[in-house]
């Protein structure tokens, strides 16, 4: 695979993926001294700032508390605005409550945000790296899930058939960017 550089995926972060961990440290960077405000959530992500309130007020994310918004609550925003390439919000919303129960309260979770985004950003390298099929994505999915701890029974599935989902979404996401450069070029 090369070294080129590539957008962390749902941000406006640039980075080279060469190496598993890379979202857990820009994002360990990026986090170290504390939350986001608003516009910082925004030149990250490439959302307007009226469109993470309205995701605020939908109840899809809880809150900042002060005005910061955790790494937790980045990766959820970071999340819905990457899948949103493939999915209607209805969908998002009904995948994330799948795993994650209430989506504006954090204390009922089978993962966090952060955790489920890094998970995802790794296996996404993996594919990349080694031109995995994507009939062998429920196969690498568990292999790389397998540090997981279940905080109850049956949350370890839920988290594979979300992170299968999420990976098809990448991959119907890239294939209709493909088919519209086709388009254009008619």
């Amino acid at each position: 695979m090369e070294n080129t550089k590539i957008f962390l995926p749902g941000t406006t972060i640039e980075v080279t993926l060469d190496k598993k961990g890379i979202s857990n440290g820009v994002l360990s960077n990026i986090f170290m001294t504390g939350g986001l405000v608003l516009s910082q959530m925004s030149q990250l992500t490439g959302l307007e700032p009226y469109i993470i309130q309205n995701w605020i007020k939908r109840g899809f994310l809880s809150p900042p508390v002060r005005k910061q918004y955790s790494r937790r609550q980045f990766c959820r925003v970071v999340i819905i605005n990457m899948l949103k390439e493939s999915l209607q919000l209805e969908k998002i919303v009904s995948l994330l409550t799948y795993i994650n129960g209430q989506l504006d309260d954090e204390s009922d979770d089978l993962i966090d945000d952060s955790k489920l985004y890094d998970y995802y950003v790794d296996l996404l390298f993996r594919i990349e790296s080694e031109a995995v099929e994507t009939k062998d994505y429920g196969k690498i999915v568990t292999e790389e899930v397998k540090d997981y701890t279940e905080p109850k029974e049956g949350s370890r599935e839920r988290l594979e058939k979300v992170l299968v989902i999420m990976l098809y979404a990448h991959y119907a996401a890239r294939m209709m960017k493909k088919a519209e450069e086709l388009l254009t070029a008619l």
